[in-house]
């Protein structure tokens, strides 16, 4: 197993850290090497995304990625960004699936900003094409207008397009996915505004015909993002275009207490992926130790389970992660009166303990001590 490992920027580093020393207790044999990825690869090289790095990624069998981003780079072009590195990855290894679960833990339901009833047993999966819709769409760019309200300003336009193949191949996986949980597929659009969506809405019944155990119902990106506040527990496999995943995922991640809980994996069609936690990479907190690592050390959870057919592996790691949520050990972003405060170095060696067979009265002792 080889396994490349893209820090990136903010607190990327800090979290990607805890969680290739989770993978290191679990005393599997595999090849990881570390490059530079995102803003701190433009700062030595240039670009966001240079050749060697692609070529890793392309050459392992997984890859685990922190967070690419700082407020420093706004003013560069935008294909020099680093937000243009995941991008790159995501078009380069045909990474068109992105998995985003959204579960709360029994010990983080008061974390939530939703009432305990609401998102006690929450488990909810977002599945979102990551390689079509306006985010990829041509033609785009800037231009003086020559008609609609204003001929002859300035305006920006941006094209939101999919092809029947792209939907039919994520639908498939929705259906699938559904398939191994609830049965439920609920696909998001805006089909009443938008002909992609009503296109989208087309194809994805077409394709629902061929799993008939599994329950279909279609509803507008408005009206799931008001339910998955008012009534989350009602959803199961939520399937969506580009630009809706990433919103609905980002609100869903709230209902589980923090962003700094939700994993995520990318993957292609062999299931190769690209495993990173949903969040960013926070440069106001980056190098003070509070960042939550547990997306993160889910993500490579994640990684073991999808990518690396190491299940079992899997299942210790997301075993000891609720282990010391019970010893009552939480990071700054999802402390509360009654529980501990622990730093972003202090979670990951909890983890590792608890992957060793530590309980958590032995685990509450060692940080308390």
């Amino acid at each position: 197993m080889k396994i490349a490992i893209l820090p990136g920027d903010g607190i990327g580093t800090e979290i990607v850290a805890e969680a290739v020393k989770v993978l290191q207790a679990l005393d599997l044999s595999f090849e990881s090497e570390t490059a530079l990825v995102g803003g701190a690869a433009y700062e030595a090289h240039g670009h966001p995304l240079p050749e060697a790095t692609l070529n890793l990624a392309k050459a392992a069998d997984a890859v685990l990625f922190g967070a690419v981003g700082d407020w420093k780079y706004d003013k560069l072009e935008r294909a020099l960004r680093p937000e243009q590195a995941i991008l790159g990855l995501r078009k380069h290894l045909g990474l068109f699936a992105n998995f985003r679960p959204a579960i709360c833990y029994e010990q983080l339901t008061h974390a939530s900003s939703l009432k305990p009833e609401l998102v006690a047993g929450l488990d909810i999966l977002i599945i979102r094409e990551l390689t079509g819709d306006i985010y990829f769409g041509a033609p785009r760019g800037r231009r003086t207008a020559v008609d609609g309200h204003f001929p002859g300003a300035e305006e920006a336009f941006d094209t939101m397009r999919y092809s029947k193949p792209e939907i039919e191949r994520i639908a498939h996986v929705a259906f699938q996915a559904a398939r191994k949980r609830g049965k439920r597929v609920t696909s998001v659009d805006k089909a009443n505004v938008l002909e992609t969506f009503q296109f989208w809405k087309d194809v994805v019944t077409e394709v629902h015909v061929q799993y008939p155990d599994v329950a279909l119902d279609h509803m507008y990106v408005d009206n799931a993002a008001m339910q998955l506040v008012k009534a989350p527990k009602k959803f199961d496999v939520v399937v969506t275009g580009n630009m809706f995943g990433d919103i609905l995922s980002d609100e869903a991640a709230m209902l589980t207490g923090s962003i700094g809980m939700l994993p995520s994996a990318s993957l292609d069609r062999n299931n190769k992926g690209l495993y990173e936690p949903s969040h960013g990479s926070a440069p106001d907190i980056a190098g003070k130790g509070i960042a939550n690592p547990l997306a993160t050390i889910l993500s490579a959870a994640m990684m073991l389970r999808f990518s690396l057919n190491q299940a079992e592996a899997a299942d210790r790691i997301e075993s000891a992660v609720r282990t010391v949520l019970s010893a009552g050990l939480r990071t700054a972003d999802i402390w509360s009166e009654g529980t501990q405060k622990v730093s972003t170095r202090e979670m990951g060696d909890a983890v590792v303990s608890a992957v060793r067979g530590a309980s958590v009265k032995t685990i509450t002792t060692i940080t308390k001590s």
